[in-house]
């Protein structure tokens, strides 16, 4: 029992709900990335397959500039993530923050407060409306530096790699993009939420005082009690293999949908003319 205990459970509060729905954040954000990244270099592909059977031309795409492409996935797994744990941490503890640990939450409400997190995370409460998604800064690195290799001169590699990293950034800014991104997001809090019902069930004694309990709000839960539960959460998020999360998301319709789009805009002939 340290002195600091009630800081150490503070701590814990905002660490715990910070983990998880960092964990939702970026994985939606890493599935839907790499779809449109494979489409786009499926594309490329098949129109250098069209092209060599023809004339042996240069192929747009050679297996190194894919490499080089694809690699770029490293700026959300490092520095885009580091940001956005910044940003979420802080909506989190602007949430959160204040709330006693004895508090009691139902899980309407705690639905609630992921609600108010993710209208600060994703800009929902500002007046300004972009076109594009504020969550595709953490997706790829500024346009100003595509490649640390500028400074030493580019090569014929990186001219095309940057252009389908610049391609890539069109699509990421995109309405499609940022309406495909929305509805994962959507359906993986829905998920966590979902995860975290089975503790919210009401017990015998709630349903036999009140024959027709709505579990979403008849049972409270202290805040102190809801931490390890949303702590338990990273593990389905993030570490059942194979991920039930993850394989939800491929299946989603607007996924697929806009995964068959992006592939069938860069498989066409007249990307060869760009």
């Amino acid at each position: 029992r340290p002195a600091n205990k009630l800081e150490i459970w503070e701590d814990l509060k905002i660490i715990s709900f910070t983990r998880s729905i960092v964990a939702v954040y970026s994985t939606c954000m890493l599935v839907v990335l790499l779809r449109v990244q494979l489409n786009i270099i499926g594309g490329y592909i098949y129109l250098d397959n069209a092209a060599l059977c023809k004339n042996g031309t240069t192929p747009l795409a050679p297996p190194e500039v894919q490499q080089q492409y694809l690699s770029s996935i490293q700026h959300l797994l490092g520095d885009g993530l580091t940001e956005l744990i910044t940003i979420v941490k802080q909506a989190v503890h602007k949430v959160f923050g204040s709330i006693s640990l004895k508090h009691t939450l139902s899980l309407l409400e705690l639905e609630q407060k992921l609600k108010d997190i993710r209208k600060v995370v994703e800009h929902k409460d500002s007046d300004q409306t972009a076109s594009y998604s504020p969550l595709c800064h953490y997706l790829m690195p500024d346009e100003e530096n595509p490649l640390a290799t500028q400074a030493c001169g580019l090569t014929e590699r990186d001219i095309a790699t940057i252009k389908l990293l610049n391609e890539t950034r069109d699509m990421l800014e995109s309405p499609d993009f940022s309406t495909v991104l929305s509805t994962c997001l959507n359906r993986g809090f829905s998920r966590l939420l979902d995860n975290m019902a089975e503790f919210f069930r009401p017990t015998e004694q709630d349903l036999s005082q009140n024959g027709s309990v709505n579990s979403l709000s008849s049972v409270s839960l202290p805040l102190a009690k809801i931490i390890p539960i949303i702590n338990g959460q990273i593990h389905s998020v993030c570490s059942e293999t194979p991920s039930h999360f993850v394989q939800d998301l491929l299946m989603m319709e607007q996924v697929k949908d806009f995964a068959a789009n992006v592939y069938e805009a860069f498989s066409t002939p007249q990307q060869l003319e760009k």
